[in-house]
C-alpha cells in the first residue's frame, strides 16, 4: 500500500528495539472498533438483517436512509482495518518474543487457541457474526508464511482478492444462466420471520438460533469473508516489517494518494455495493456488487485509515477518545455482542426488530462512547482490559504480571506489543 515510500531516517530500528506501545495502532484499532459496534448492531437488532433481508415492519424514509448510510460507508470496511491491524501486530508479536527470549510459534500457537475458544463461545452464545475464530485460522497462515518479504505479502494480497472477485463474478454470471447457488447461505423473509420468533425466546432457544446460523456463516466465511481477512492481514504483516506506523513523516504525500483514491473509487464502489443490497435486483445482480466491493471496500477502509493516521499528529483529543478503547479491543469487542445481545434477545429487553435501524445504529455509538469512557478509567488502574488479561495468561502460559501504572493509561514505558486482539 505504502511501501513504495522512502523511509527515511531509518525510523524502524527503534521502534524493532523499544517495547512502547505504538499509539497510531492503538488508535486505528479503537476506530475500527467504532465502525464494527455500528454494523454489528444492525444486525444484532434484526433477524431479518441477519438474513441479509430489510425488516419489513421499518420503511421510512429514515430506515432506508439508515440502511444506505451503514452500507456505503461502515460495512466491510472497519473488519478490513482490524484485519489489517491483527497482520501489523503479528509483527510486534514476533518481536516481543525475540525481546522475552522466547520461541515465537508455541506462544502464538496459544494466543491462536484460546481466540478460537472466545470466537467459538462468542458465536453461539451472543453474536454468530463473530470475527475472532476467523482470526484464529488465518492466523495459522500467517504463521506459516511469517518470513516472506513485505513485497511478496502485498502481491499475494492483491491476487488473493482479484481472484476473489473473479470468482464472485463468474457466480454472478452462472446465476444469471439459471446455476443459482445462493440459497446455501440466504434466507427468505418465513425464515427470518422464525429467527425472530427465536430470538425473542429463552437462552436455549437463541443459542438454537445462533447454531442454526452458523452453520451458512461458515460457508461465507471459508469462501468469502475468510480470504478477505487473510488479505489484509498480508498487507498489514508487510507494512509490519516496514515499521511503518512507528514513523509517518516520510509518509503524507503517499497518505494523500491514498485519500484520493480510497475515497473516489472506494466511496464509487460502495454505492454499487449499497444498491445491490437493497435494490431488489436479484441474487445476480447483489453478487455483481460483492464482486465490486471485494475490490473497493479495501480502498475506502484504506482512505480512513489514511485520514486518521494524518489527522492524529495534530488532534491529541482524538487520539486520547480512540486509544484506550483500541488498547482493550478484545474487552470491548465481545462487550459488545453482550450488551446488543441484552438489549435485542431474549437474554435481556428482546427488542430484536422492535426497533428501527436508526435507534439500532444510535445504540451503537452509544456503547461506543461508554466504552472509550470506560477503558481510560479501567486503564488508570490496570494494565490489561479483563479478556486481554485471561488470552495473556494462555498466550504466556502463566499469570500476567502486574507492574507500576500510570496516572493516566497505564504503564507506556512497559515492554508492550501494541496488540490488543490481533
Amino acid at each position: 500500500m505504502l511501501a513504495g515510500e522512502p523511509r527515511g531516517g531509518g525510523a524502524g530500528a527503534p521502534a524493532r528495539a523499544s517495547g512502547r506501545r505504538i499509539e497510531a495502532v492503538d488508535a486505528l484499532r479503537g476506530f475500527a472498533l467504532f465502525g464494527i459496534v455500528v454494523v454489528n448492531m444492525t444486525y444484532l437488532a434484526s433477524g431479518y438483517r441477519m438474513a441479509g433481508l430489510a425488516a419489513p415492519m421499518f420503511s421510512t424514509p429514515l430506515d432506508w436512509g439508515t440502511r444506505w448510510f451503514v452500507s456505503v460507508l461502515f460495512e466491510n470496511k472497519f473488519y478490513l482495518l482490524f484485519a489489517f491491524l491483527f497482520g501489523y501486530s503479528f509483527t510486534l508479536q514476533v518481536d516481543s518474543a525475540d525481546r522475552a527470549g522466547t520461541a515465537f510459534a508455541p506462544r502464538f500457537l496459544r494466543r491462536l487457541g484460546g481466540l478460537l475458544l472466545l470466537g467459538v463461545a462468542h458465536g453461539v452464545l451472543l453474536f454468530p457474526g463473530d470475527i475472532l475464530a476467523t482470526y484464529a485460522v488465518v492466523g495459522l497462515v500467517l504463521l506459516v508464511v511469517r518470513r516472506i518479504t513485505p513485497r511478496t505479502a502485498v502481491i499475494a494480497a492483491v491476487a488473493l482478492t482479484v481472484a476473489l472477485a473473479a470468482g464472485v463474478l463468474l457466480l454472478a454470471g452462472l446465476a444469471m444462466l439459471g446455476a443459482d447457488a445462493s440459497g446455501a447461505v440466504s434466507e427468505n423473509a418465513a425464515e427470518a420471520a422464525l429467527s425472530d420468533r427465536a430470538l425473542h425466546g429463552s437462552a436455549s432457544m437463541i443459542i438454537g438460533e445462533h447454531l442454526h446460523r452458523l452453520a451458512k456463516i461458515l460457508l461465507l466465511r471459508v469462501f468469502f469473508q475468510g480470504p478477505t481477512v487473510l488479505a489484509a492481514c498480508l498487507v498489514g504483516m508487510a507494512l509490519g516489517k516496514l515499521r511503518l506506523l512507528s514513523d509517518l513523516s516520510g509518509y503524507a504525500t503517499a497518505l494523500r494518494r491514498l485519500q484520493w483514491a480510497g475515497f473516489t473509487a472506494g466511496f464509487a464502489g460502495a454505492l454499487v455495493y449499497a444498491h445491490s443490497t437493497w435494490s431488489g435486483g436479484g441474487h445476480a445482480y447483489h453478487m455483481v456488487g460483492q464482486s465490486v466491493n471485494l475490490v473497493t471496500a479495501p480502498l475506502l477502509a484504506a482512505a480512513y485509515a489514511a485520514t486518521l493516521l494524518r489527522l492524529l499528529p495534530h488532534r491529541q483529543r482524538l487520539n486520547d477518545l480512540l486509544a484506550p478503547p483500541g488498547r482493550l479491543a478484545l474487552t470491548n469487542y465481545l462487550g459488545q455482542s453482550l450488551v446488543g445481545s441484552l438489549i435485542f434477545t431474549g437474554y435481556g429487553l428482546s427488542l430484536v426488530d422492535r426497533l428501527g435501524p436508526f435507534p439500532a445504529v444510535s445504540i451503537g455509538v452509544a456503547v461506543f462512547a461508554v466504552q472509550a469512557v470506560w477503558s481510560r478509567w479501567w486503564l488508570r488502574r490496570h494494565r490489561y482490559g479483563p479478556t486481554e488479561w485471561l488470552l495473556r495468561w494462555f498466550t504466556n502460559w502463566r499469570r500476567p504480571g502486574r507492574p507500576p501504572v500510570s496516572p493516566i493509561l497505564g504503564p507506556p514505558s512497559a515492554p508492550d506489543d501494541g496488540r490488543g486482539t490481533g
